[in-house]
């Protein structure tokens, strides 16, 4: 195991003088948030940065509210914090339940939403249930602050809108319509403790017996989490059965664009696509019949 390099630790107190810092250094100066994934990095030699800015000491960075008809979560608000929060869990089943899969407990009780998401991963284990809830990012910077869909926010593998000396300060979720339903699935050789080999995260909201809207998200199955808008569109309109979820979840794997790794191939997870969303919207259906009697 490899040591850290030599750098210089910084460790502001307010939002402003973070963003001051970042500034200042330029490509010279990593966040630190959680650190799971930057002190991983440092130690096998990935990174190098001289100033290491540690900005969990900023309060306005951390927390779970209730806000404009939805629930905002601070960057900095670790994993379990959300996985155990009744609200979370009331509210966003997905991302409670996804936030349950993230890794080990003693990561998630060190690892941040915020992080998850600027890492970037095409496989982050909370980006698809944050998708299919349309969340907004809110980045700050020295000359304000933006607000980001999610479905805008990841640019590639390891990237982000996020640009040098910026800062994801919260995400906003808003809460769903009445008779929204949702889920996420993690596959992989184990539940928790390692990458998706595929992701999957599904809503549904229905009216009258019928599915009035649908989202589905996949992780780990293309360059970045997306989101399936032709599986969606099977789904819209029509009352739910078996023909009509696989015919959506064949959407979905046509969607997909994976590649072959060393933990899967493109064609044995495009497979589990289909697997995964069929098995997510059936869960859904018989929820929503239920819910609905």
């Amino acid at each position: 195991m490899g040591s850290l390099p030599p750098f210089e630790y910084l460790e502001p107190s307010t939002l402003q003088y973070a963003l001051y810092i970042l500034n200042r250094y330029g490509e010279s100066a990593s966040i630190l948030a959680g650190g799971t994934d930057l002190l991983v990095q440092m130690r096998d030699g990935k990174k190098t940065p001289k100033y290491v800015v540690n900005i969990k000491k900023i309060p306005q960075l951390e927390g779970i509210r209730l806000e404009n008809e939805g629930v905002v979560i601070g960057a900095l608000t670790t994993v379990n914090k959300i996985h155990e929060s009744n609200l979370i869990k009331e509210k966003f089943p997905a991302l409670h339940q996804a936030a349950g899969v993230l890794a080990s407990y003693q990561v998630r009780n060190r690892a941040t939403i915020g992080g998850n998401l600027c890492n970037a991963s095409p496989a982050a284990d909370l980006a698809p249930p944050l998708l299919i809830y349309e969340a907004k990012l809110k980045i700050a910077g020295l000359k304000g602050e933006d607000e980001v869909p999610i479905k805008r926010f990841f640019l590639g593998p390891g990237k982000t809108v996020i640009e040098q000396g910026m800062i994801l300060k919260e995400i906003y979720i808003p809460t769903p319509k009445e008779h929204t339903y949702s889920i996420h699935l993690k596959f992989g050789e184990r539940r928790a403790m390692e990458c998706a080999i595929i992701n999957v995260a599904a809503s549904i909201s229905i009216g009258d017996s019928i599915c009035e809207d649908a989202k589905i998200a996949l992780g780990s199955v293309a360059p970045t989490p997306i989101r399936s808008e032709n599986a969606e569109a099977e789904l819209r309109g029509k009352k739910l059965d078996e023909e009509v979820i696989k015919r959506a979840a064949e959407a979905a794997a046509k969607d997909s664009k994976p590649i072959s790794d060393i933990r899967a191939s493109a064609e044995y997870r495009r497979e589990m696509v289909k697997v995964f969303v069929r098995r997510a919207l059936h869960s859904l259906m018989i929820e929503s019949n239920m819910g609905n009697r």
